[in-house]
């Protein structure tokens, strides 16, 4: 998977290069850039004496010394005083400047912290925000797996709006799959009222429940027809090309490495995991209809009982078919991330 978010500490981080984010000296007095200089051990503080100061939004490397990876990438990170439009810029420079040493030094992995929050003072949503951008930017026309590497999941700085939307989204949706008996015993109040009252649709009309589950794509007996026995493979290769895509935009959008898809291409009875079908379904913004046809050659359904397939859903719902956006949800939410 390309992108990653994981919970971890980024000096165990087994990767080819770890970001540092440092103060200008490259001094490793505090927080972060403290512990990587003690696990890294007293020759990276040597050398990066070598290396003069650093500007914010620049990028330095230097080896790794005892951790893990090969590489240390520093970089200076701003402070949100410095006012939104200039602060964000420069921390997109950050991660930009970053990713272009590890390209430069053809590396194949890089993990980086969630920079600017803490003493910085960086709202963690703007900054998961510029990140997620920046990285997300990167990966679209670039070979490289990038973890985005948080100590804990509070720390994300997951929107608090887009998080009670999605909780809502849930818990109006959990229960439809349930047995009606079940159901009613949990909440009849709220089963009645699902029954009794219409639903609106975003363009502002109002249908019923029973018609909403009846909608679905335009398809003709022909198209039936002529794509039974379809597999998941053939039917992924064919909606790359109906969708005037080329397979390189498909699984890089997708957040799956070229060797994973070269095996899904080669192979017309591959069995892919679920994360893998929904990653791509996301890719090529499928409708909901699309999606379980796209499941189905794969052997899964989205169900209501699901946590992970209702924030699925919700997303398509919303026409928002941002596969990093949609992974900070299921990383927020304790779920397996879309991809690999």
């Amino acid at each position: 998977m390309p992108l990653q978010i994981i919970q971890n500490d980024i000096t165990k981080v087994h990767v080819d290069a770890i970001v540092n984010s440092s103060d200008s000296l490259l001094s490793g007095q505090d927080g972060m850039d403290k512990a990587i200089h003690l696990a890294a051990g007293p020759e990276l503080s040597a050398e990066c004496r070598t290396l003069g100061s650093c500007r914010v939004g620049e990028a330095k490397i230097t080896r790794a010394y005892q951790l893990p990876a090969r590489y240390i990438i520093h970089t200076v990170a701003p402070c949100w005083s410095a006012g939104l439009s200039a602060a964000a810029d420069r921390l997109a420079a950050c991660y930009a400047n970053a990713l272009r040493l590890a390209e430069e030094y053809q590396l194949e992995s890089i993990a980086l912290p969630l920079m600017g929050v803490g003493q910085c003072g960086f709202p963690k949503d703007k900054a998961l925000q510029t990140a997620i951008s920046v990285i997300g930017g990167f990966l679209l026309s670039n070979e490289m797996t990038v973890f985005l590497v948080v100590p804990d999941r509070a720390a994300l700085g997951f929107s608090e709006p887009l998080y009670d939307s999605i909780t809502r989204y849930i818990d109006d949706k959990f229960m439809d799959d349930l047995p009606e008996d079940y159901r009613r015993r949990q909440a009849p109040e709220a089963l009645e009222m699902a029954e009794e009252s219409p639903r609106p649709m975003a363009d502002g009309l109002v249908l019923w429940h029973s018609e909403l589950q009846a909608e679905e794509y335009p398809r003709t007996l022909e198209d039936v027809v002529n794509r039974v026995g379809e597999s998941f493979s053939q039917m992924l290769l064919r909606l790359i090309a109906e969708r005037g895509m080329t397979e390189s935009q498909a699984y890089k959008k997708a957040n799956v490495d070229r060797r994973h898809f070269s095996k899904i291409r080669n192979d017309i009875g591959y069995r892919p995991t679920k994360p893998t079908v929904l990653a791509f379904a996301i890719a090529l913004e499928l409708s909901l209809d699309e999606t379980k046809d796209l499941l189905l050659r794969a052997g899964f359904a989205l169900s209501h009982s699901s946590k992970f397939d209702l924030i699925i859903e919700y997303f398509i719902d919303e026409g928002n078919y941002n596969i990093f956006e949609i992974n900070e949800a299921l990383f927020a939410f304790e779920q397996d991330l879309l991809g690999l």
